[in-house]
């Protein structure tokens, strides 16, 4: 057996045999990646089935080539390899992001010291901020899992909320403690210049309206910018692995972002795994396996995270258990595709310009 046809049978014999005339070329060199698309989780197959936040990604852009992943719950990942395309689902929650990203990070196979990360999910929409279906472009991902919390109903009556930094005991002290120390992180700042180049070279993408999200939309009176279309947005992600409802978790959320982010960040959505997604990459940035200054977060509003006016938190939670709750599910995983599609193309397109000098934001295409 020659050294090609042992490296595909290390691999799992997953790599079609089209590949092996270019892997041929050179056996033992790691494949070449310009960009990694990361979604959480998949929904049956990657292809042929309701669609997940992976599979349009495999069917359109497309990823055809398998390969193993055994330190993932998903088990493959996926490689484009005339783009220099990989994507991979880390399975849902901070764990198993961290434990993915770290896995794809130290995998020999892979070169990604000059790969742009592009973390591509749904996740709920704050209704002061948007509307369901809309993608959001995260300037900041702020740490909403680590704090103290002092039960509602024994906390000061003074206290917005029951939650203080881990560093303190008042609910906002000052000055603002360190965001990253022995404690953990609290909030990263992705790269301004590349977030506002993503935004601008997205904002005007059309989104998919329906009537169900019309409808959903509606009950939001009151809530201005709830109840517009879907668009392309820029406001940052509060990152935490409990599934939060309600409008007093909002204004928490709200206030936290803002607390953090010193005033310069708004919050916009809410989801599960962007700090453990930007630990990760910080962690192996430090050993030269990656750069940390790639990463982009997109998130895709599949509902609000709290009920419309007369609604109960409670009754939100029960409908987020059918398809009630999440009237913006295919539409955002749609808005994922469609938008993070177009970064991922233009990098590609255009690597010879983007491979050693990362775009800015009033750079034009």
């Amino acid at each position: 057996m020659n050294r090609t046809l042992a490296r595909a049978a290390l691999l799992g014999a997953a790599l079609p045999l089209v590949h092996l005339v270019s892997l041929a070329r050179g056996a033992e060199a790691p494949l070449p990646v310009r960009v990694v698309v990361v979604t959480t989780f998949e929904l049956g197959a990657d292809t042929d089935d309701t669609p997940g936040e992976f599979q349009h990604w495999v069917e359109r852009l497309p990823l055809p080539t398998v390969l193993p992943a055994p330190g993932s719950d998903h088990g493959t990942l996926r490689y484009n390899a005339t783009m220099q395309v990989l994507g991979i689902v880390t399975g849902e929650g901070p764990s198993h992001m961290a434990s993915a990203m770290t896995g794809l990070a130290l995998d020999t196979r892979f070169d990604l010291r000059r790969a742009y990360f592009i973390l591509a999910g749904i996740g709920g929409i704050d209704p002061n901020f948007g509307s369901i279906g809309s993608a959001v472009w995260a300037p900041h991902v702020v740490n909403g899992g680590l704090a103290h919390m002092v039960d509602a109903r024994e906390m000061p009556a003074s206290w917005p909320d029951g939650f203080t930094p881990v560093q303190g005991a008042v609910p906002e002290p000052t000055p603002v403690p360190p965001l990253h120390s022995q404690w953990g992180d609290m909030a990263y700042t992705l790269d301004p210049g590349l977030v506002g180049w993503a935004w601008n070279l997205t904002r005007d993408i059309s989104l998919p309206d329906t009537d169900k999200l019309r409808a959903n939309r509606a009950r939001y009176t009151g809530f201005e910018k709830a109840q517009k279309p879907p668009a392309v947005m820029r406001g940052d992600t509060l990152s935490s692995e409990t599934f939060w409802v309600g409008a007093r978790m909002n204004a928490w959320a709200e206030r936290w972002v803002r607390y953090w982010t010193q005033g310069q960040g708004v919050f916009a959505t809410t989801a599960e795994e962007d700090v453990a997604f930007m630990q990760a990459l910080s962690a192996q940035a430090k050993a030269g396996r990656v750069d940390i200054r790639r990463a982009l977060v997109l998130r895709a509003g599949s509902n609000y995270d709290m009920p419309p006016p007369g609604g109960a938190a409670a009754q939100l939670l029960r409908d987020e258990q059918t398809e009630n709750g999440f009237a913006g599910f295919l539409p955002s995983v749609e808005a994922t595709y469609r938008v993070g599609s177009v970064v991922v193309r233009e990098l590609v397109r255009h690597w010879d310009r983007y491979a050693n000098t990362m775009p800015q934001e009033h750079a034009r295409p």
